[in-house]
């Protein structure tokens, strides 16, 4: 069983603060959008956010707070997704970000075939042959969850080297009409994205 984890526990400085997931996209919640495509790939989704989680009561879904302190950064989202996927009995958890409606809907078939021996993957795209790796969406086993919170209680912040360390898969997707891990950090971004939304 593969259980989906919505990372949105960034403090989203660059929109003015408050929760990016909120903002409206093409007449929808970004966390409608991220909800849509998400769903359907796996058993059940939580969402990883900190601070008081009846401000997402309205999405109906487990609120997973970092286990660690002062916004670690997105290893903490995982590792707090690992620690729920473990006590509900699933054997990996996909991680995606709440600022990224246009994510592949083929995205967990995909990075289970890219997960290298550890179980590990997380997606890319190619840019000017360039691999850019999306390591907010990733494949994550359970099991590795002492060894992430070891590493992160030792002060590993960056995601890719946690990856590296255990020799994770890439998952490869085409940019073609537009990067579908385009995010919205800016009010510009979420501009750009209506006009995104318009190509699909």
């Amino acid at each position: 069983m593969i259980l989906g984890v919505v990372l949105a526990g960034g403090q989203a400085t660059r929109m003015g603060g408050g929760d990016k997931g909120f903002r409206t996209l093409a007449g929808q919640s970004l966390f409608a959008h991220v909800l849509d495509r998400l769903t359907p790939q796996v058993a059940g989704v939580a969402l990883n956010a900190n601070g008081d989680p009846a401000r997402f009561d309205t999405l109906g879904l487990r609120v997973l707070a970092d286990s660690l302190p002062d916004f670690p950064g997105p290893l903490a989202g995982i590792l707090a997704g690992m620690d729920w996927g473990a006590q509900a009995g699933a054997a990996q958890i996909v991680t995606v970000a709440a600022d990224t409606p246009f994510f592949p809907r083929d995205l967990v078939d995909r990075l289970q075939d890219a997960a290298g021996r550890s179980g590990v993957a997380v997606a890319a795209t190619r840019r000017n042959g360039v691999l850019q790796r999306h390591p907010t969406f990733g494949l994550w086993p359970v099991a590795l969850r002492d060894d992430l919170r070891a590493a992160l209680t030792g002060r590993m912040r960056k995601v890719t080297i946690w990856v590296d360390r255990h020799d994770g898969g890439v998952a490869e997707f085409d940019t073609d009409p537009f990067d579908p891990f385009f995010n919205i950090n800016t009010p510009q971004d979420l501009i750009t994205a209506g006009q995104l939304a318009a190509l699909r």
